[in-house]
């Protein structure tokens, strides 16, 4: 199978290097264009097997699958450019592009002009976050004209980069707000965390490692147990207990309502 990426930035470059290292692809298998050259001498750094180029025509001619991974603003040139080189039978086309729904994309790509004309291959919205960088990633994916099977192998390939999950596109932008927002809000409490611990006798460094070395905690027991939140705080808070009232502390100062406002505003 051979993958094209056009646009190795942040998130293109990540996800290709990412694929590179996973059970599915090797780097030879991946062609990475962009049109600055530092960003093609990353991603040869990285791994000398990726095939490099500046021409988008001639590298999806082969492609199995091209990713779309430049900025939206620029998703409806680079389609213009390469849609008369692809063949929407056999081949897949994502877009990593948030904000640029299925029937825009459908637009983009048709090669009839006629408005009664349908021709458009399978497509994908992929919206990953930007742990996607060391391959923990939660990526959603949304389908259209799709088969079972290829959404199994595009769910598959982004497994390689983290956790994938598929979901249908309405769901995309509160998926947006929960995982690649939500990598924010889990900054913030982190460094809120660590900024108390430092008011609480810790050098900054120490009071890091606690927090993170913390929270990776908390996640590995609900994964582990497949529990709720709720089972394991019941398991550290006694009556009269410092935990509960440092729970309740927090949440007379709007805890909750504060993550929920921000997931909404996020939107």
């Amino acid at each position: 199978m051979k993958v094209t990426v056009i646009g190795v930035g942040n998130i293109g470059g990540a996800i290709a290097r990412g694929l590179a290292k996973g059970s599915i692809l090797k780097a030879s298998d991946i062609t990475c264009t962009d049109l600055v050259q530092e960003n093609l001498d990353k991603m040869l750094q990285a791994n000398n097997s990726f095939i490099i180029s500046k021409n988008n025509l001639e590298a999806v001619k082969n492609a199995d699958i091209v990713i779309i991974a430049v900025k939206p603003w620029r998703v409806e040139s680079v389609i213009s450019e390469i849609k008369y080189a692809l063949n929407y039978e056999n081949q897949i086309i994502i877009s990593i592009a948030a904000g640029i729904p299925f029937d825009r994309l459908n637009e983009f790509l048709d090669k009839d002009p006629r408005p009664e004309s349908t021709n458009t291959p399978a497509v994908f919205r992929v919206i990953p976050n930007t742990a996607i960088e060391v391959c923990s990633s939660m990526t959603f994916v949304s389908s259209c004209n799709a088969t079972h099977e290829q959404e199994e192998l595009v769910v598959n390939l982004f497994n390689e980069l983290g956790s994938a999950m598929l979901i249908e596109e309405n769901l995309m932008t509160a998926g947006t707000a929960l995982a690649s927002s939500g990598i924010a809000f889990a900054m913030r409490y982190i460094r809120a965390s660590s900024e108390g611990g430092v008011e609480l006798g810790f050098y900054p460094d120490q009071a890091k490692e606690i927090v993170l070395k913390t929270v990776k905690g908390a996640v590995d027991l609900l994964l582990a147990n497949k529990s709720n939140p709720e089972t394991e705080i019941d398991k550290v808070t006694t009556p009269g207990g410092i935990t509960i009232r440092g729970l309740n502390e927090m949440e007379l100062a709007g805890f909750t309502p504060s993550v929920i406002r921000g997931l909404k505003a996020s939107k």
